[in-house]
């Protein structure tokens, strides 16, 4: 694979099924009612169950070791803002978007973006820092 380059882009299409989110709430102990109980969630502004902001986050994680910049990368540190609610069944696309490249340490700070797909809003935003020896800098 060659080194990224500032601009560089990387588009991925993803969805989670409500049995992913009731899994990552086992995982996490996060077992909020709004993400796992359809009950509950109908009587809340959402009026169904809702992710963990963090599950879909999470998709940025395998992105970068497996993907962009790909095997091997190292996951620095990540801001996200959560803008809308993101539900199981739902088709996303997560976009990255390289914005500085430091050669001389091997990082990059890379735009983070979640958009749903049906209507083409952003429901997570934020900013990653990566490191890799060698396809960064």
């Amino acid at each position: 694979m060659d080194k990224i380059r500032e601009g560089q882009t990387f588009e991925m299409d993803f969805s989670f099924t409500q049995d992913e989110v009731v899994a990552f709430a086992e995982v996490t102990g996060d077992k909020n009612p709004i993400h796992i109980n359809a009950g509950y969630a109908e009587n809340t502004i959402y009026k169904k169950p809702i992710m963990h902001g963090y599950l879909g986050g999470s998709v940025f994680s395998k992105i970068f070791g497996n993907h962009f910049p790909g095997e091997g990368t190292v996951y620095l540190n990540q801001k996200l803002e959560f803008r809308r609610p993101m539900y199981a069944g739902e088709n996303y696309q997560a976009v990255l978007r390289v914005l500085e490249i430091h050669e001389s340490r091997h990082r990059a700070l890379i735009e983070t973006k979640i958009i749903h797909v049906a209507d083409q809003k952003p429901v997570i935003t934020g900013e990653a820092n990566v490191i890799h020896k060698t396809l960064i800098g």
